[in-house]
């Protein structure tokens, strides 16, 4: 049985999974991280090479477990985390702690763009974003706050080419899985040409960056040191997959434009794969898909289902510790008290900007909870956190809609809130659509196995490739009563929420400081 090992580096941990060529889970390890250390407020920083050990220490879970054949491997693909930052030397060590995409710091000392760059972006009325670019690049705030260790930066990378490099020996990365603060042509889908306004922006050189490949495009061997300390076999074939985002978008079956594929992770998301470029947001570019020359239009809920363990943590220590006693898993406990609550939460709307956007929400946005009375609990606060994140992202559905002309008319789900069938139902009748749970829940893992599949030749193409290894786990179909309660709190209280609160949250920042104006 021939089998791909995919490696997952999340957030929260990392996953080494052997997939069939029928994407089912035939072994699978995982080891935790702790997700960043922070040494200033808001800066949020993790162990270059502590990722790399706990790839290690995650492959070499697999191989001691029955039934794991390493001669069955056909090769191994690399998804992650996004817009994780990564500097070495000469000598391809790391020169500090990689910077997350949690970390929060800016730096005000940015490159100068020239004179008719920024008065274009002034006549286009986007200097606000350029700018928003500039000092949210981590490079241009190593060069400014770290002269020293930017002075010995040979080369910049993502936590993917990184990963990469140490596997194979090789600087390549992945087309797919660039997002970041980096100058990447994301129409075109390559580094920026010499002149783009890019390089100006940006503290980074070219040869600071590595090669890029489509995903699927083979890029190096198993060396015989990564083999040794991974266990992986030397020699093995190293595929380009995507970042962990897209690879969730086809794992789950999301290739074409009408399946909305909904991601209930730390950043909450919708996205649909198009082989068209479309600007959901006006100048924010769609990001790469995992399949070649695609694009994945999505939008973004920061702080997402972070949103739902904040509240776990805060508020669920009854359910943790009934759990603990029982022996069983919490989620069961906590979809108990959704359940517990009717549709629409009596009234109680929550809008889940905990952590705002660049353009839509503006950056002055703030969390709101509204319609408060002494019948609710904890359970409605729970609920309406459900609820609001299910209306942000209905809100991003129409958007796309709108921006690619294309109807969305199927929703697939997955990340961690995918496992909670209270969820998947408010989802449904929130949609008004057919919500389907992925018949595995390892999506960005299998989403990376499709990519070395096609590009091993185990499939002809990735349509064959993604039609063979995904299916439908349950479908939820939504509930007329509830799907009539969301649609009218939907368009009467929810969509009307951010404009009449915006200005009150300006004046928030104004009087108390927080956020820290862009």
């Amino acid at each position: 049985m021939k089998t791909i090992l995919a490696i997952d580096n999340g957030t929260q941990s990392v996953r080494a999974i052997l997939f069939d060529l029928h994407g089912n889970i035939v072994a699978k390890s995982q080891v935790h991280l702790e997700p960043y250390f922070s040494a200033q407020p808001g800066w949020a920083e993790h162990c270059a090479n502590g990722y790399w050990d706990a790839v290690c220490q995650a492959c070499q879970g697999l191989w001691t477990q029955d039934g794991v054949d390493k001669t069955a491997v056909q090769g191994v693909a690399v998804t992650t985390q996004r817009g994780t930052i990564v500097t070495l030397d000469r000598d391809g060590q790391p020169l500090r702690p990689a910077i997350t995409w949690l970390d929060q710091r800016r730096t005000e000392t940015v490159p100068p763009i020239g004179k008719w760059w920024d008065l274009a972006f002034r006549l286009a009325r986007v200097k606000d974003t350029v700018d928003f670019f500039r000092g949210e690049a981590e490079v241009n705030w190593i060069k400014a706050h770290e002269p020293a260790i930017w002075a010995k930066t040979d080369k910049v990378l993502l936590l993917s080419g990184f990963l990469n490099y140490k596997l194979s020996g090789t600087f390549a990365d992945s087309t797919g899985s660039q997002v970041a603060y980096l100058p990447f042509d994301y129409k075109r889908q390559r580094w920026a040409k010499p002149g783009d306004w890019k390089w100006q922006a940006l503290a980074v050189q070219p040869h600071m960056l590595n090669a890029l490949v489509a995903p699927g495009t083979r890029i190096g061997a198993i060396t015989p040191a990564a083999a040794a300390a991974s266990g992986i076999p030397a020699g093995l074939p190293l595929l380009a997959a995507a970042a962990d985002k897209a690879c969730e978008v086809i794992g789950a079956g999301c290739q074409a434009p009408h399946i909305g594929c909904l991601s209930y992770g730390t950043t909450a998301t919708i996205n649909t794969t198009s082989p068209t470029y479309v600007e959901v947001t006006p100048f924010i570019p769609p990001y790469p898909a995992a399949i070649a020359h695609a694009y994945s239009t999505e939008v973004q809920i920061f702080r997402g289902y972070w949103m739902v363990n904040w509240f776990k943590e805060q508020f669920g220590h009854l359910e943790r510790a009934r759990a603990l006693a029982e022996d069983i898993a919490p989620e069961q406990l906590f979809d108990e008290l959704v359940n517990a609550v009717p549709a629409g939460s009596m009234g109680l709307m929550l809008q889940p900007y905990w952590t705002p956007g660049i353009k839509v929400p503006g950056p002055e946005a703030k969390g709101a909870i509204i319609g408060f009375g002494d019948v609710h609990t904890r359970a409605h606060v729970y609920r309406a956190i459900l609820e609001g994140l299910a209306y942000a992202l209905r809100e991003g559905k129409e958007r796309i809609e709108r921006r690619s002309g294309v109807p969305i008319t199927e929703l697939r789900v997955s990340g961690g809130g995918s496992q909670s069938d209270a969820a998947m139902q408010l989802t449904a009748d929130i949609f008004g659509l057919p919500t389907a749970r992925p018949h595995v829940y390892e999506t960005s893992g299998l989403g990376a196995a499709i990519d070395a599949a096609v590009g091993l030749g185990l499939y002809p193409d990735f349509a064959t490739a993604i039609a063979a290894m995904t299916r439908v786990g349950r479908v939820f179909e939504p509930i007329a009563a509830n799907q009539a309660i969301y649609e009218r709190l939907y368009r009467r209280v929810y969509k009307k929420m951010y404009e009449r609160l915006q200005p009150m949250y300006a004046d928030i920042a104004a009087i108390t400081g927080y956020p820290t104006p862009r």
